[in-house]
């Protein structure tokens, strides 16, 4: 299988649609791009794929078609128009006598073989699906339902709510004299709690019954409206944290670059201090050394008065060390 196709968040906004092949009840995610497609199968056990760029194509189409002499997207197009119509269930695509047949093999990968006619002359393609990666299954289907899950169960606690307000109103409106003009109009008190035992006990069995769990593959208007509403939010806010964060990066660059200037500006500032201080030292002091030589050089001029004499007794100095 060639890596190559769709974005993740171009897929992604793709809605999963329910198709049926040989009698396969599957829901199908599809891309085809100018030269290239990546598509999704689903039967709720597993999950399939297949990417192809152009190059994937082109060998491909040289395997199946022999006579076959062109580039791709030369015959990409009506791939796309005889593929598309069949994998999003819209049944019978541009051309009417194209046929698309589907099997499962034993090591768990799907295929599907394509027949048509391209100018005059038969023309064959096959899919070679293999299990899709968990990161994409849960990228594609788990989170988004997830999500989509938790939508509605807010959405009903907030109908519960406003139904138990309605039934407040309802009773203020009975006890100051109001009456029905029609007895079939009225319903009995809202109970959360007996509403959703009675909901339980008889749509269950409905829908885990063998005839319920081949329609619930399909996802109705409703439900495609809001996955692609749940699946666009996600996309946004994406955005708008990588945007949040780009900004943020480039706001910190230009506070680096002076910092660093600062910096070297006072390390030569404080590097050209020191060695004036030095330099002061030094002079301060040779200027001190020369005004000791110059007065010791002035002493015995000046002086006049006569020595001191020597002591009739010299005293004996002890010998002291360097360090006491």
């Amino acid at each position: 299988m060639e890596l190559s196709g769709a974005p993740a968040d171009v897929l992604l906004q793709r809605p999963w649609l329910p198709v049926s092949i040989s009698g396969f009840q599957l829901l199908a995610k599809i891309w085809f791009g100018d030269s290239a497609y990546h598509i999704l199968l689903t039967d709720m056990t597993s999950v399939w794929e297949e990417r192809m760029n152009s190059d994937a194509i082109q060998r491909r189409s040289q395997d199946l078609n022999r006579r076959l002499r062109a580039p791709v997207k030369a015959f990409f197009s009506h791939l796309c128009e005889v593929v598309r119509p069949r994998l999003s269930g819209s049944g019978e695509g541009a051309d009417g006598e194209a046929q698309i047949s589907l099997t499962r093999k034993e090591d768990g990968n799907i295929g599907m073989k394509l027949k048509s006619e391209l100018a005059g002359l038969p023309f064959y393609w096959e899919f070679h699906c293999t299990p899709a990666p968990i990161a994409l299954v849960c990228l594609q289907l788990v989170r988004p339902l997830l999500a989509m899950s938790r939508l509605l169960q807010q959405q009903v606690e907030q109908l519960g709510v406003l139904l138990v307000r309605k039934d407040a109103e309802i009773q203020d409106y009975r006890e100051n004299g109001a009456t029905l003009s029609r007895e079939r109009l009225q319903t009995d008190a809202f109970e959360e709690q007996t509403y959703r035992e009675d909901f339980m006990a008889k749509t269950l069995p409905l829908v885990c019954s063998e005839q319920q769990q081949q329609g619930a593959l399909g996802f109705g208007d409703d439900l495609q409206h809001l996955y692609a509403s749940v699946v666009a939010h996600r996309g946004t806010h994406a955005q708008k944290r990588k945007l949040s964060e780009e900004r943020s990066a480039e706001e910190e660059e230009p506070d680096l670059r002076p910092s660093l200037g600062v910096g070297s500006v006072s390390g030569e500032t404080a590097h050209r201090d020191r060695e004036q201080n030095r330099n002061g030292q030094a002079d301060a002091t040779g200027a001190k050394m020369a005004d000791r030589a110059a007065i010791q050089q002035s002493l015995p001029v000046t002086s006049e008065q006569p020595a001191p004499r020597p002591s009739s007794k010299t005293k004996k100095k002890k010998v002291i060390g360097l360090f006491r």
